[in-house]
């Protein structure tokens, strides 16, 4: 089993370095830390007053997996959830805030086990989560992962600037559709084929 540190290490590597997409809803980033984020937290690197641009792109590999832990995975209280979702629904956490929780607790409801569809992990969505993965221990991880990836489709499908992410120029998959994949099980991937079908409307 892999410690949090390694799996907030593997998101930041994942997330790469500098981007300052102007098609990223996040804005600048670096090291898959927003400016949004840095400046929430206070975050000012070099002193002067103010929380910039300049302190975002000071920002360490290591200080960037110190706020994943603390902001998007301890505090969430994404630990409170059984172990094989924890990786996938901490790393969407950094890459898509409260949808991530918001995602799961959609799939839960709809497997029949209730719980509030608002992006908090409290007692009522970690026994949902716990009686879920009893009934499909197999098979919840992937479910969630499927659900991530179909998000980031229909993400999509109604907002085109955001299509890049999902489609590379050639027509394959995008950084957020790899990024879901990686938390599925290969037998459940969507060959070259499954993903052209998927965005042909795209064109």
């Amino acid at each position: 089993m892999q410690t949090v540190r390694q799996i907030a290490e593997e998101i930041v590597a994942r997330e790469g370095g500098w981007s300052d997409d102007p098609d990223d809803p996040g804005g600048a980033t670096n090291h898959g830390v927003t400016i949004g984020t840095l400046r929430g937290l206070g975050r000012d690197i070099d002193g002067n007053g103010v929380v910039d641009r300049a302190d975002l792109r000071r920002l360490s590999r290591a200080d960037a997996v110190a706020i994943f832990i603390d902001h998007y995975y301890r505090k969430p209280g994404i630990a409170g959830l059984p172990e094989p979702l924890r990786a996938s629904v901490f790393d969407m956490q950094v890459n898509a805030g409260r949808q991530a929780v918001r995602l799961l607790q959609r799939l839960l409801d709809r497997m029949g086990f209730a719980c509030a569809v608002d992006g908090r992990i409290g007692p009522r969505t970690r026994a949902a989560a716990a009686a879920a993965m009893r009934a499909a221990p197999d098979h919840l991880a992937d479910a969630y992962g499927i659900e991530r990836r179909n998000y980031y489709y229909r993400l999509g499908d109604r907002r085109p600037a955001l299509r890049k992410f999902a489609r590379r120029r050639d027509g394959g998959k995008g950084g957020w559709i790899r990024r879901a994949e990686a938390f599925i099980a290969p037998r459940y991937h969507l060959d070259a084929a499954e993903h052209a079908r998927r965005v042909a409307a795209w064109a």
